[in-house]
């Protein structure tokens, strides 16, 4: 067990700063009595966080102001705000075939993006990187922002990721995304580059701005493809001893399951297996090459049967998948995420009425209102933790204040 971190007056403005942020990311203009009661510090701790975080460009003061037609005694509330383009992180999702990029500003809004398809393969580290590179100055030129502004970068992979922000290269396909990403855009931009499991930022994300909003205890599925998923067991990521917690190859070995493919892939299989015999179905409308999910799911909405017969199969499937998270993790929720979320909606009652068969500790399932951003979201929702915790450190392009910290508030 590691030994406790000491409570020194360093350690306490350091999560005093965090704290105030945290809450001042969410709110809008507040009082010192407002950050005191969110917070849980004195008066006069708060007074002087706010002070130097205004000092170092994080917070802006605003103006007294009394309430409009009234008279109230004493001297006006003093007034605090987020500074919210002080800086801009980037969230980064690294898929197989494609790069997106999102900007955002300190309250995690979007300010820019850019997206855009990769050639599969086997592919030289540094023709990568320099690829996702250009795809970042893209995000930053849609966001009308400069790369000194960047004060965070959490990138999304499909490996697993261990404590130490290293992609676990065990497997050759994990090894793709071994890349050196961190080095070397700390190299050329002098960003802090945070590195983590695709499915693991899919569960910040959801849990941030989706259906698991508020559920400490959630298992969030990515399917579209590959399944893979995050696991948040008391409110805080699972990461285990290489940070493969939440790995799925497990799947192959459960009978009825037998592999790791997701709902896109498999509906485009099915499809494409169905239409090699001779049952009638619209899906043979579909235009030529392989018909994709959504086609597989607007075929089954409008009543055909071997459409049907396909999402009968998904979700039998499904059911099994998340009966085996349900059984070994107990979450109170299941979140089925990723770009094939928005069509599996009509899967939820079968797989909810099929799971009683597969555990004892059936779960409710929902599927994400975010849909192929959940990475990128879940990439923003980490490089803000990152920027809260450690903003006392960090260095603004353009602080808003002319005066020097003061380092003496305990």
């Amino acid at each position: 067990m590691p030994e406790p971190v000491p409570a020194t007056p360093q350690l306490l403005r350091r999560v005093s700063a965090g704290a105030v942020l945290e809450f001042m990311r969410a709110s809008a203009a507040v009082t010192v009595t407002d950050v005191m009661a969110a917070t849980g510090l004195t008066r006069a701790t708060t007074i002087a966080v706010c002070e130097d975080l205004v000092r170092r460009g994080w917070l802006l003061e605003l103006e007294n102001q009394r309430e409009f037609g009234g008279y109230r005694k004493g001297r006006p509330a003093r007034r605090f705000e987020l500074n919210e383009r002080a800086g801009v992180v980037l969230g980064v999702d690294i898929g197989y075939s494609k790069v997106t990029v999102v900007v955002s500003d300190l309250r995690g809004r979007t300010l820019g993006r850019s997206s855009r398809p990769f050639q599969a393969g086997e592919v030289a580290s540094a023709e990568r990187i320099a690829f996702i590179d250009a795809v970042a100055m893209a995000a930053l030129g849609s966001a009308d922002a400069e790369p000194g502004q960047v004060l965070a970068v959490c990138a999304g992979v499909a490996a697993p990721v261990d404590r130490h922000g290293e992609v676990v290269a065990t497997q050759k396909f994990w090894g793709l995304f071994d890349l050196g990403l961190r080095p070397a855009l700390m190299a050329t931009h002098g960003w802090t580059v945070l590195l983590e499991n695709d499915a693991n930022l899919a569960a910040l994300g959801d849990r941030w701005q989706g259906a698991a909003a508020g559920v400490d205890d959630v298992v969030v599925i990515l399917a579209s493809e590959r399944l893979g998923s995050g696991i948040v067991e008391g409110g805080r990521l699972v990461h285990g001893t290489r940070g493969s917690a939440g790995e799925l190859a497990y799947l192959n070995m459960v009978e009825g399951v037998g592999d790791t493919y997701g709902i896109a892939y498999l509906a485009r299989t099915w499809a494409a297996e169905a239409l090699a015999g001779s049952a009638p179905t619209a899906l043979r409308d579909c235009r030529p090459g392989r018909v994709e999910a959504e086609q597989v799911f607007a075929a089954a909405a409008h009543g055909d049967a071997v459409a049907l017969d396909i999402l009968d199969r998904l979700a039998e499937r499904m059911a099994r998948v998340v009966g085996t998270v349900a059984t070994m993790l107990n979450p109170e929720l299941v979140v089925i995420g990723g770009g094939v979320a928005g069509s599996a909606d009509v899967l939820l009652a079968n797989i909810s009425e099929r799971l009683k068969k597969f555990t004892a500790t059936p779960a409710r399932v929902a599927v994400s209102p975010l849909g192929d951003s959940i990475v990128t979201v879940g990439a923003v929702r980490c490089a803000l933790d990152y920027v809260e915790r450690n903003s006392l450190d960090l260095e603004l392009a353009a602080p808003s204040g002319s005066r020097a910290p003061d380092p003496g508030w305990p």
